[in-house]
């Protein structure tokens, strides 16, 4: 049997996703560069080891997923936990490049099985089509993980020294995140997620989609999310430069940079509430045409209009990523979920390794018309949502309906 969706267990994996976030993802923007100057080395070798960890993300996030789909989320999340405390500890002894290149590749491990994909999948393990409200839930606590990582790095690196903060937030993994992960519940039959699953009991075995359908809706959804989180890091590395080559000044830039996370968990509240009772293509749809309608704001209006971009590409980007979770759920349905969701996600973690470099190129050739090629992938995006069917069985349309009740 699929277990009843459990609020505790939201709050609990949503503070360890707060961590595991905080102390990899965030981690560079506060540390970089007291790291560079240490080692000796530039700000953007710290970068280029960034980037090379979120590859080895998307390499290990398949076989991530599978292992969930047989034996759960809660033994995967709990040796994530372990994983990110020996990267950090690595990074913290590092004396040079190598080291500190192979600390950022053990901190990618720890991503691949331990950040929102493997979430996601451990609670479709747990609660089957029931999950988007917990989902949801996760991403709402979560949505605070650059809130609470940036000033709590920034602080450590002043008291203890960049070595120390690595330190600390290893010390973390190994207390509250570990301790949080090996909270949650032991998947009732493990090495049968896929079938208690397809014994759900509106599963249609007479409306099972064809395999080029199939093909279709991954190759879609691969690309919306390859083209999202190239928008949303992107943004995230470059969003105060945009903003003052339209006109904004230095102060209004940060303005509006602190805007982000609010108006991300606005959104995620929005959609625990009254989105929910619409399909999550839809609101993927309303979500995905946020940005070029920010986007076409500012460039007509110029930096009255900075408040406004950024928290309409806030409001997107962050019901677009309760989306990720949500949307091949309702689309395929649970089964073998965790294994579909690293294979779509695999482009996303390369697109998003890419984007500082790409829009940055990009910023700095063309100014704030590099607005033009974040808002063309955007309404790129959008067209392939609009082409997707809501799903492609009856089982994963009364899915839906179902985890409303």
């Amino acid at each position: 049997m699929i277990a009843e969706p459990n609020v505790g267990v939201a709050v609990r994996l949503g503070i360890a996703q707060t961590l595991a976030w905080a102390s990899s993802y965030y981690l560079p923007a506060m540390l970089a560069e007291a790291m560079a100057r240490d080692l000796g080395i530039s700000v953007a070798m710290v970068f280029a080891a960034f980037s090379a960890a979120l590859i080895v993300s998307a390499v290990l996030g398949p076989y991530a997923g599978r292992l969930i789909d047989r034996s759960g989320g809660r033994p995967v999340l709990a040796a994530s936990s372990v994983i990110f405390a020996l990267g950090l500890a690595g990074l913290g002894l590092a004396e040079g490049p190598a080291g500190m290149f192979s600390a950022w590749l053990i901190i990618g491990i720890g991503m691949g099985c331990g950040l929102y994909e493997a979430a996601f999948s451990a609670l479709v393990a747990l609660y089957g089509t029931r999950s988007r409200g917990v989902i949801t839930g996760i991403t709402l606590i979560a949505g605070f993980a650059s809130t609470v990582g940036w000033p709590l790095s920034s602080y450590l690196e002043l008291q203890i020294g960049w070595r120390g903060a690595c330190f600390a937030w290893a010390a973390l993994h190994l207390t509250l995140g570990l301790a949080l992960n090996l909270s949650l519940p032991r998947l009732a039959a493990p090495g049968r997620a896929d079938a208690a699953a397809a014994e759900d009991d509106f599963a249609d075995d007479t409306a099972t989609p064809s395999r080029n359908a199939h093909r279709w809706a991954s190759i879609a959804l691969s690309f919306v999310f390859a083209a999202t989180w190239f928008i949303s890091t992107a943004m995230a590395a470059h969003l105060p430069r945009l903003l003052q080559a339209g006109g904004a000044t230095l102060a209004t830039a940060v303005m509006v940079g602190a805007l982000i996370g609010p108006a991300q968990v606005a959104a995620r509240l929005l959609e625990f509430g009254f989105l929910r009772n619409i399909h999550p293509l839809l609101s993927a749809r309303l979500a995905a045409a946020l940005h070029p309608i920010g986007a076409l704001a500012f460039g007509a209006i110029g930096a009255p209009a900075a408040a406004a971009f950024g928290i309409l590409h806030g409001a997107g980007n962050g019901i677009l990523t309760i989306a990720k979770g949500t949307l091949p759920l309702v689309i395929f349905g649970p089964a073998g979920y965790g294994s579909r969701q690293g294979l779509l996600m695999v482009p996303a973690r390369i697109a998003q390794a890419m984007a500082p470099w790409l829009f940055g190129i990009c910023l700095e050739a063309f100014g704030v018309r590099a607005l033009w090629l974040s808002s063309a992938i955007a309404l790129g995006a959008l067209l392939v949502l609009m082409a997707l069917p809501a799903g492609l069985s009856a089982s994963s349309r009364r899915a839906d309906g179902r985890a409303h009740q």
